[in-house]
């Protein structure tokens, strides 16, 4: 006769514990993925592109889809949503989800989009899914491969081509895919979700910190999450201080100070100055650039200057990035605003 083992542990108080164990993973959850929308309803923005995929699935008709845009904008969620809607809460059954970026090589378009194509779901008259995310980091070869699959097995799979440079798929697979451009979000979208997040974790946050949490965001709800997290974690209080340390980027006033004493200071005193707030804040060259463009937008230059400095600075960033001496730039960018000075001068 068999032995049978006996769990000494109740059922409901397993079940309690798995309920707790749950709880614990939602707390521990990265915002970014304990937000993500579950419903195409959820989807921040892109309605047109929401409303147009709806009529597809009501029409049993999904074309091959092909979603790009920059970061953060929607493109994962949406494609998810669209997952749960088809196929209900058992939804990763009847999907393959591959990051391209990790899984780029022909081996993985022959073998594991292959065999995932090739086999169908018992009963299952409809089709399957596959998501390539950051298909942009695909080789050419794995693309190419990758276009005869989708011709191949059109019948019983349908694609989703995700990316955020749309120039870096071939066009072969650009043309049997229907393509959907995700834009950066609304300014008030992304506050709409902050305010919902804010609320639901108790995030003590100033109006300055959310307004420098929108501005440094710039339509990238994944960033956006992902700051708010980490100053409530790292602060008491999230104010626009907070925001700026946890980012690293270059606070508004350090920005206002190095542009006044370019302007008006003598280039010794300007360039000790700068290299003094450079080493105090942990900045980099190209962090100030980027904050000096934004704050020369709303400076009243006459068009000759203003074309003059922001032409410098695309130089000046340009160079930066093949691994120019930063001291030599940083020279420069100063020579050319002390130039930039004299021009507004001869032409008033």
């Amino acid at each position: 006769m068999m032995d049978i083992d006996t769990d000494p542990t109740p059922l409901s108080s397993s079940k309690g514990k798995g309920k707790a164990d749950e709880r614990a993973n939602s707390e521990n959850l990265p915002w970014v993925e304990k937000y993500r929308p579950v419903n195409l309803d959820d989807v921040v923005s892109h309605q047109d592109i929401i409303s147009t995929i709806e009529q597809f699935i009501q029409k049993n008709r999904l074309p091959h889809l092909l979603f790009y845009g920059p970061p953060g904008t929607g493109k994962t969620s949406t494609i998810l949503a669209i997952a749960r809607r088809i196929y209900g809460n058992d939804y990763k059954k009847n999907i393959l989800e591959l990051n391209a970026s990790d899984d780029r090589g022909i081996d993985v378009v022959r073998e594991q989009i292959k065999n995932f194509a090739e086999t169908r779901t018992l009963f299952n008259k409809g089709f399957k899914l596959i998501i390539l995310d950051e298909a942009d980091m695909m080789t050419q070869a794995a693309q190419a491969a990758l276009r005869r699959v989708i011709e191949q097995y059109t019948r019983n799979v349908r694609f989703c081509i995700i990316c955020n440079y749309v120039n870096k798929i071939i066009p072969a697979i650009q043309s049997r895919c229907t393509r959907f451009r995700f834009s950066p979000l609304p300014m008030n979208q992304v506050e709409k979700r902050v305010n919902d997040v804010v609320t639901a974790e108790s995030v003590n946050i100033t109006d300055d910190g959310k307004k420098a949490l929108l501005k440094l965001s710039k339509g990238d709800m994944r960033r956006a999450l992902s700051i708010l997290q980490a100053c409530h974690a790292a602060y008491e209080i999230t104010d626009e201080t907070a925001i700026y340390n946890c980012t690293g980027n270059p606070h508004p006033s350090d920005i206002e100070t190095v542009v006044n004493s370019m302007m008006s200071d003598e280039f010794t005193t300007s360039y000790q100055l700068i290299s003094k707030l450079k080493i105090e804040r942990g900045l980099a060259l190209q962090d100030l650039i980027s904050g000096i463009y934004e704050y020369i937008e709303d400076i009243d230059f006459p068009a000759q200057t203003r074309v003059y400095l922001l032409d410098h600075l695309a130089t000046t960033e340009h160079r930066l990035s093949t691994g120019g001496n930063e001291k030599i730039h940083l020279s420069s960018l100063l020579g050319a605003f002390k130039n930039g000075v004299e021009i507004s001068t001869k032409t008033v």
